[in-house]
């Protein structure tokens, strides 16, 4: 019996199979990466590690789950465009096909997107769901109406997700917001900009913490945390994101990403493909070197990787439990386990922190996680280490000088007195 599929891919799981991916949304992505929009992959992802972070609420997570499902279906299947590239225009093509969606694309009782074939042990799409719900009265189908409350919740979803996709500067633009700016919902829209803790680095003080308790950690349980140390000075030192060094299909992070530029004998740690869709090379610093050169030496390992080498970056304490690598000692850490892991130390850190009378400091350091030890790394480097801007900007990947620029802090006072002793010329 052949599996049968709904006319639309569900795209996203449950919260708990989430970052695990489907391997039936895994080969139509491919498909819409090689035909339509090459960059479907990563918008996956994007989307997936959103949505990880909405799974303590569960109405959240159904929610927005179902809105970037219909927004994917019509950019991957109606308009053969990716996210990044849509305009406040496209923005109200969207809305005008969710407001009159394809009759096939209706259902008129809610079912799960996906189920578990006890044939196949696996979950799959489930053929009965459709993007759409409509209504039915007295038996007879309604037609189909968007009602303002809905388009609202559903542009204010899409906006909540470009501003993620911001924050992880995959993109400089929101035509969600753009696109409410200007419509009838405008008069009674207040833009209220909010802090975004995304964007926040932990302060000299706050870092002090991380670094003093995850050195702690390693001299005491080196079993354990030996690999934490090393996870913490990687991730600070090259400004990485967490998908970076994280295991995922058709990527397993070696230590052979260490290279040695055989000119000029520096070191360089190489990602090969990040969320910006491009290759780069980050420089390694001596301090950093070092504490590679002490990690391997703590796995028995020489003391820097060849480039042959096909040992992972970071290796499991027990066997995988299931999945592809099920029973494997060696294998990667996936993105779940990274980031549980950088949680645990920075809530350990804030636990020090106030327990030395910190309690602000504490309360702060609590809404940080892992994507803010790369703000982190860059804010240091600009701010403290004084390095120049457009040798942050290659390390950590950006597009533009200007998203490098924003990490750059001067009090008044700081400028005052940069400018106190200036010349009138240099003559």
């Amino acid at each position: 019996m052949s599996q049968e599929f709904p006319p639309v891919y569900p795209l996203f799981d449950k919260s708990e199979f989430i970052l695990t991916g489907n391997s039936y949304v895994n080969q139509y992505i491919t498909q819409v990466s090689l035909t339509k929009v090459p960059d479907a992959g990563l918008i996956i992802e994007h989307c997936s590690d959103w949505l990880f972070e909405q799974r303590q609420s569960e109405n959240n997570y159904k929610t927005y789950r179902s809105e970037l499902t219909t927004f994917l279906h019509w950019c991957f299947d109606v308009a053969s465009l990716s996210p990044i590239q849509l305009t406040r225009k496209d923005i109200s093509r969207y809305i005008s096909y969710c407001e009159k969606p394809p009759e096939q694309l209706i259902g008129y009782f809610n079912v799960a997107q996906f189920k578990q074939d006890k044939a196949l042990d696996e979950r799959v799409p489930n053929a009965q769901w459709r993007p759409f719900v409509g209504k039915k009265q007295y038996g007879e189908k309604q037609p189909y109406v968007l009602s303002d409350n809905a388009l609202k919740t559903k542009i204010a979803i899409l906006s909540s997700f470009y501003g993620y996709l911001s924050s992880e500067e995959y993109t400089e633009r929101n035509p969600a917001q753009l696109w409410l700016k200007h419509s009838r919902f405008a008069i009674n829209h207040k833009y209220v900009k909010n802090e975004d803790d995304n964007n926040h680095a932990f302060t000299k003080l706050q870092w002090s913490y991380v670094v003093s308790t995850v050195n702690n950690m390693a001299e005491h349980e080196p079993e354990k945390h030996q690999r934490s140390l090393f996870l913490i000075n990687l991730m600070y030192c090259c400004y990485l994101r967490i998908s970076e060094i994280s295991a995922r299909a058709g990527f397993s992070p070696m230590m052979s990403q260490f290279r040695q530029d055989s000119h000029i004998q520096t070191w360089y740690f190489h990602v090969p493909f990040s969320k910006s869709g491009k290759a780069r090379n980050i420089a390694v610093s001596k301090s950093l070197l070092k504490s590679l050169t002490q990690y391997r030496a703590y796995l028995g390992l020489t003391d820097l990787p060849s480039i042959t080498e096909q040992h992972p970056l970071f290796t499991r304490h027990k066997a995988a439990a299931h999945g592809r690598e099920a029973g494997q000692i060696s294998a990667n850490l996936g993105i779940r386990q990274i980031r549980d892991e950088l949680d645990k130390i920075i809530g350990l850190a804030a636990d020090k922190a106030l327990e030395d009378g910190f309690e602000q400091d504490s309360l702060l350091m609590r809404k940080l996680t892992a994507h803010n030890i790369r703000h982190t790394g860059i804010t240091h480097d600009i701010n403290i280490n004084q390095r120049p801007l457009s040798h942050v900007q290659a390390d950590a990947g950006h597009e533009s000088i200007d998203t490098t620029s924003q990490y750059l802090h001067t009090t008044q006072i700081e400028r005052h007195q940069s400018a106190a002793n200036k010349p009138l010329d240099h003559i």
